[in-house]
């Protein structure tokens, strides 16, 4: 079964968008790994990611850190593919804040890709959304520009 790339298309703040899809998986329990190769944007999102609801707790940390093993959210700028934790843990969603395809995206069983509404995003994203296509993966798009 290929992996299933599910576009939500149309936010108005990719990262605060982000954080919610983020709170809203960590608290149905499932596994996430974050990841872009831009280290700053990455720390961006960690700051983000710790204040952006002053009543949620959402426990992340970087993939190499030693808590990383018994940690629902993993940060990472390197090969999300190497973030994975032990299969018997099941295999983890992975967000990509990138703006090009993560590498070996084939190792994961679902990828989310939040597009804002900027031009450039944009167009990194119908980039992404070609790549996929031609890679065989299962493509889904969502219109988030509507909701409150």
């Amino acid at each position: 079964m290929p992996t299933r790339v599910d576009f939500a298309f149309g936010a108005p703040d990719r990262l605060g968008m982000a954080c919610e899809v983020v709170r809203k998986h960590y608290l149905a329990g499932r596994r996430l790994v974050v990841y872009t190769k831009d280290k700053q944007r990455l720390n961006h999102f960690d700051r983000l990611l710790w204040g952006f609801d002053p009543t949620a707790f959402i426990p992340h940390v970087m993939a190499g850190d030693p808590l990383a093993p018994q940690t629902t959210v993993l940060f990472t700028s390197d090969a999300p593919a190497l973030a994975m934790p032990d299969a018997a843990q099941g295999s983890p969603w992975l967000i990509n804040l990138d703006l090009a395809c993560p590498p070996a995206a084939e190792k994961f069983p679902r990828i989310l890709e939040i597009v804002g509404d900027h031009v450039d995003d944009k167009a990194a994203a119908r980039e992404r959304w070609r790549q996929y296509k031609t890679a065989g993966y299962d493509l889904h798009a969502h219109d988030v520009s509507k909701k409150p």
